[in-house]
């Protein structure tokens, strides 16, 4: 049982712009309100196997997700994931230049890793809340990706 969203932010600033923004791990607590702090794990310049903490405040509640980078292909395209409870999540952002700015497309995916009744059961109930919740958030995200990029 898998969700998805896709959400695209017009960003008026190059894809080289943009994907300076995203692939800098290291500030991204600074760039986005949602992120409260960045514990790297690896070192060397952002690419596949870049390793890192990140924690985030939802619904009141502190979370700790170790996070990697599974593919890349700058300044087009990255892939994240991250395995939290069982759950397998990725976040893919897309960059297509458009009318000289970035259409910055994200789509996350949420699934369950050997689902018990149960587990399916909740995902069905809470799935849709979750993901509007989540949806919200990633907004934030690419509006605060989007203004960062802009400025630089």
């Amino acid at each position: 049982m898998e969700h998805t969203t896709t959400l695209t932010q017009h960003v008026n600033a190059s894809p080289e712009k943009v994907w300076a923004v995203i692939s800098d791990i290291p500030g991204s607590a600074g760039t986005l309100s949602g992120i409260d702090s960045i514990q790297m794990l690896s070192e060397g310049p952002y690419g596949e196997g870049t390793r890192w903490k990140e924690t985030r405040t939802m619904m009141g509640r502190q979370e700790t997700v170790e996070m990697w980078v599974s593919e890349t292909d700058p300044p087009r395209s990255t892939t994240i994931k991250a395995l939290q409870g069982g759950v397998d999540y990725t976040s893919r952002f897309t960059l297509n230049e458009r009318e000289g700015g970035t259409d910055l497309a994200l789509t996350f995916g949420a699934e369950m890793i050997n689902p018990s009744l149960l587990s399916k059961v909740g995902m069905a109930l809470f799935g849709k809340i979750g993901m509007n919740m989540t949806r919200k958030a990633l907004s934030k995200d690419l509006a605060e990706i989007a203004a960062k990029a802009e400025s630089l």
